[in-house]
């Protein structure tokens, strides 16, 4: 019984952010609270350490630092670099918009601010090559999602809290970089095959007339150095216990390496050598998004204690066979993906099943979280999500119909394919 409320609630949740606007995450505390202590006994002292501290303050910390990249103008100033460089070679715009937006992001812009960076520049550029627009579209939007999905990025970093919250501390970190090489991989194969069926691309011989970008003024300079250093010291001691794993020294800094903390170290030194204001770095935090994901995190926590989340994996596990699991999951965030955010509320209320699930259906766990954020990703380009209305806020008023129709029967089909066909793959090869 408690297990169908609690079911009940997380899809009401879902569809009262969706309808009224308001954020999800205030349902799902609501609804954490109602349940928890009215229908199974728990005190509300209970349910206020429910709240997910650690992974708010990871997010909290880490968009913090990056605000500093976003504010003063280095990461889109990388960006206008990195596309400038193959501005000759018209067939490689697809893989060049995705490249330069996948660093861009993975560099801390975000998948949002990334892809209303790129949206225009996309459509500008596909135009001059005659280049297919979806292609572009996908391009960049691919691009935003794999840089965000990167280890120390701001998906990445939730993804990595979200599973060492449910039980995979020690692999976390690898676990994470099996979705951002899937979140590689997929578009890399998909622009490779739209770019065969695309027989007008690169079909003009005129070059690009882009302008030379401005140099790198000293504060993005010293931003950008503030950036490659955090990014060093956070990776540098998880990859020599790899190649060096019985050196004691490396291991305890491993251990003692904290990529929210150490955000925080860069965050006031930037703020020290007057990198940013610090009310606007404060101020584009993502709130709403912590929020969203700590709520839901709380009524998840909720349907853990419960059972409820070992009750799905069972359900799931003994209906399918053990090898379109993954394909289904896949699916299954696809689906919730088109009326939420991936990291706000698929990954929260789908992560904490995957440990029962692999173990009843014999997966590998890193197949399973790959699966779920692809699949929830793959529907990102729809026109209804904010993906997608971005994409097709860029166009002209006489191509939106359309930019609309390819977004919806082309775009968000073929990701959804692709990522299913991946999860399949996988699922088969390891």
């Amino acid at each position: 019984m408690i297990n169908g409320i609690i079911i009940l609630a997380i899809v009401l949740a879902i569809a009262l952010g969706y309808k009224t606007k308001i954020n999800t995450g205030l349902f799902g505390m609501v609804f954490a609270y109602i349940i928890g202590t009215f229908m199974m006994g728990l005190k509300p002292s209970e349910i206020i350490k429910m709240w997910p501290i650690s992974i708010f303050f990871v997010i909290f910390s880490i968009s913090l630092f990056y605000n500093f990249a976003i504010g003063n103008g280095t990461l889109e100033k990388l960006a206008q670099h990195l596309l400038y460089r193959i501005r000759k070679y018209p067939k490689l715009l697809p893989f060049a918009i995705f490249g330069a937006a996948t660093i861009m992001s993975a560099l801390g812009a975000g998948f949002f601010a990334v892809l209303a960076f790129f949206a225009p520049i996309a459509i500008l550029l596909c135009k001059k090559t005659n280049t297919n627009l979806l292609t572009g579209a996908l391009a960049a939007n691919y691009g935003a999602l794999c840089g965000h999905n990167f280890m120390i990025s701001p998906g990445g970093i939730v993804f990595v809290g979200l599973m060492q919250q449910v039980g995979f501390q020690a692999e976390a970190y690898s676990y994470e970089f099996e979705i951002f090489l899937a979140s590689f991989i997929i578009p890399i194969i998909v622009l490779a095959v739209l770019g065969l069926f695309d027989r007008k691309q690169g079909s003009s011989d005129s070059l690009l007339d882009m302008e030379i970008p401005t140099p790198f003024d000293g504060v993005q300079k010293k931003t950008l150095g503030l950036i490659f250093s955090m990014i060093f010291i956070v990776l540098i001691f998880p990859l020599l216990d790899g190649v060096f794993p019985g050196v004691a020294f490396i291991k305890a800094m491993d251990k003692s390496i904290d990529v929210g903390l150490i955000s925080i170290i860069f965050a006031v030194i930037g703020l020290l050598m007057k990198l940013g204001n610090e009310k606007e770095i404060v101020k584009n935090v993502p709130w709403g998004t912590l929020i969203m994901i700590c709520g839901i995190g709380m009524l998840i926590s909720v349907a853990i204690k419960a059972g409820t989340v070992s009750m799905i994996a069972s359900v799931v596990s003994s209906a399918l066979p053990s090898a379109i699991v993954p394909a289904v999951m896949a699916v299954i965030g696809g689906f919730m993906s088109f009326f939420s955010s991936t990291t706000g509320v698929v990954t929260p209320a789908l992560f904490p099943i995957v440990s029962d699930l692999a173990k009843a259906a014999n997966i590998a766990p890193f197949v399973l979280f790959s699966s779920i954020v692809i699949g929830a990703q793959a529907t990102a380009i729809s026109p209804f999500s904010t993906g997608g209305s971005l994409l097709l806020s860029a166009v002209s008023d006489a191509g939106r119909e359309s930019m609309f129709t390819d977004l919806m029967f082309k775009g968000a089909p073929i990701c959804l394919l692709a990522a299913i066909v991946y999860s399949f793959v996988i699922s088969i090869l390891v």
